[in-house]
């Protein structure tokens, strides 16, 4: 059968809900609950005031959010674009987005504590800190505990429930196939675009770049962006061949829906890298104490090879690896780069986030402090994601089998 004949049975036992979510449900919650446990019990025995535990906890938290918001914009996008080709890879991107109601309980062991003056992890949450350091007591106005909390709670319902109404209106026309809904997505993508970039500019301000509160960058916000599609691409590659192995999708998902995937995330590869050249050749050029301070720590002792392994993990050699048509359209090539930049995401949020330990808590110069709460924290947060998935898998068929471009996406060819 030709690909501009395919026709789709919406009973297909391909596309109905995954039966091993159960699985994955048990799993990600037994993998949650000993990572962070025992990352927990390793912080409390430190005696730093969960310092490490904290700088640990956010980096795998922001890895996992990042994802979780490149799926929420994909989403949204395919909306907005009115997209025929994403259709059936649109609802692995739906249920990766509806992790995030997970991921707001998953951010009350940073928010809480924060709220509560711990100023572990942010050293301007010390009302003291922010009477004694005139920069800090000029930025009390936005960098105070309750306006905090306050934002985070705003950004998380605001993502969790954009989420949750395409999701929701998704499914429903599973059921109906009333294309009117489609339409309503349509309406509610471009004002729903605005609010995200916004949101999450701000959430990267709140949770990345205020662990320095004396440095500031503009284009913070596009940093994590470009880093949350570029791992959010490689996740639904990952999600899409996993559920294909398992019996899943069959052929309704091809080499050339792959191929696209395979684009968007060679494309936000190269983003990264230009958006990481450019804060990083202004503030070189600038010179400017305020700026710089930010960089500094990541050019001395350890982190100078993990740094210059950073730039060939997450650009050099990926680029050059997924640049050709040849690589994205084997599915099994295309696989490997997808969960090697996976990893490099991971190295990235480190990058960010670790550091700030010596800036700001007058950790030992140079030190790339790791530890075994690194990988239990990753770990930890990685199973409350798969949880999270499971449960969206196992519930709403893999397909939007009634979406009025679906004829659309399964004769997709990509030239």
């Amino acid at each position: 059968m030709s690909t501009a004949s395919k026709t789709l049975d919406a009973n297909d036992a391909r596309l109905s809900p995954f039966e091993g979510g159960g699985k994955m449900i048990a799993v990600g919650f037994g993998l949650g609950a000993v990572g962070l446990g025992g990352a927990a019990a390793l912080g409390a025995g430190a005696g730093d005031h969960f310092e490490g535990f904290l700088h640990s906890y956010l980096v795998a938290f922001a890895y996992f959010l990042a994802i979780a918001l490149g799926g929420l914009f994909f989403v949204t996008l395919q909306h907005l674009t009115r997209a025929g080709w994403s259709v059936a890879v649109r609802r692995l991107a739906e249920v990766v987005a509806g992790t995030l109601p997970v991921l707001a309980l998953l951010s009350l062991p940073i928010v809480i504590p924060t709220f509560l003056g711990n100023h572990a992890l942010y050293h301007w949450a010390d009302p003291a800190a922010r009477q004694e350091d005139h920069l800090l007591h000029h930025k009390e106005a936005y960098l105070n505990n309750t306006f905090f909390l306050i934002r985070m709670v705003v950004f998380f319902g605001f993502w969790s429930l954009l989420a949750r109404y395409f999701l929701k209106n998704s499914t429903k026309q599973d059921e109906t196939g009333d294309p009117e809904i489609t339409t309503k997505q349509q309406k509610l993508s471009a004002p729903a675009m605005i609010l995200f970039a916004l949101t999450l500019t701000y959430g990267a301000v709140d949770l990345l770049m205020s662990l320095v509160p004396h440095w500031f960058s503009t284009i913070i916000g596009v940093y994590y962006f470009a880093g949350a599609m570029m791992s959010a691409m490689a996740t639904l590659i990952v999600l899409a061949k996993y559920l294909q192995g398992k019996g899943k999708l069959g052929d309704i998902v091809t080499v050339d829906h792959y191929h696209d995937l395979g684009k968007l995330m060679f494309a936000f590869t190269f983003f990264w890298a230009y958006i990481a050249f450019s804060q990083f050749m202004l503030i070189w050029y600038g010179n400017i104490p305020e700026d710089t301070i930010w960089y500094a720590p990541r050019q001395v002792g350890q982190w100078i090879p993990f740094s210059i392994a950073l730039i060939l993990v997450h650009f050099a050699i990926p680029f050059v690896g997924v640049m050709s048509r040849h690589a994205k359209r084997k599915t099994g090539i295309l696989l490997f780069w997808a969960i090697w930049l996976l990893f490099a995401h991971w190295m990235d949020m480190f990058y960010v986030v670790k550091p700030t330990m010596i800036i700001e808590h007058g950790g030992e110069a140079g030190m790339l402090h790791l530890s075994l709460m690194d990988p239990l924290c990753w770990v930890g947060v990685l199973g409350f994601f798969i949880a999270a998935i499971g449960m969206g898998l196992k519930k709403h068929r893999l397909v939007p089998v009634k979406d009025p471009r679906l004829t659309e996406s399964l004769a997709f060819e990509n030239y």
